[in-house]
């Protein structure tokens, strides 16, 4: 099976082209936040290519941009091809079957605006997660009584 889902910040707006079959496509980098920090206490992110086909490309081009954060789903694909010096390039990248908006286009702007003129990898802002560590039902109100005694067998 290959199956990958990522959620992170594009690094730049989407790249929309319309090769000789006419059909769009666009490609664009997610940055994507590694769950632990690194030996000097950083947070690290992958910089990750995506493509994504037809409709769904001229929709990306359309609604979201340099910041925005996305979701992505999809498979990996590999290939390689000879570059220009004669040597053979080899390239990993993500396929898209669904790109899901989860911020706005002007929210997303509004936000790399206010914060830097300059959003460069260096600086992607972190994506929120949740601390496992903490007890999820810490805040939860009033104690839940579980017994095995209420089961029908």
């Amino acid at each position: 099976m290959n199956k990958v889902v990522l959620i992170g910040r594009l690094t730049r707006d989407p790249d929309l082209r319309y090769p000789s079959s006419n059909v769009p496509v666009a490609n664009f980098t997610v940055a994507v936040n590694r769950p632990f920090e690194n030996q000097n206490g950083e947070r690290v992110a992958d910089f990750i290519n995506v493509i994504v086909w037809r409709k769904q490309a001229e929709n990306v081009k359309k609604y979201i941009g340099k910041g925005s954060l996305v979701a992505v789903e999809g498979r990996i694909q590999t290939r390689n091809y000879e570059g220009n010096d004669g040597k053979r390039v080899y390239v990993t990248e993500v396929v898209a079957d669904s790109v899901q908006f989860l911020e706005s286009k002007s929210q997303s702007q509004n936000r790399v605006s206010s914060t830097s003129n300059e959003f460069e990898e260096q600086s992607v802002p972190p994506v929120t997660t949740t601390n496992v560590e903490e007890d999820p039902f810490a805040n939860f109100g009033s104690e839940i009584e579980i017994s095995d005694d209420d089961l029908p067998f």
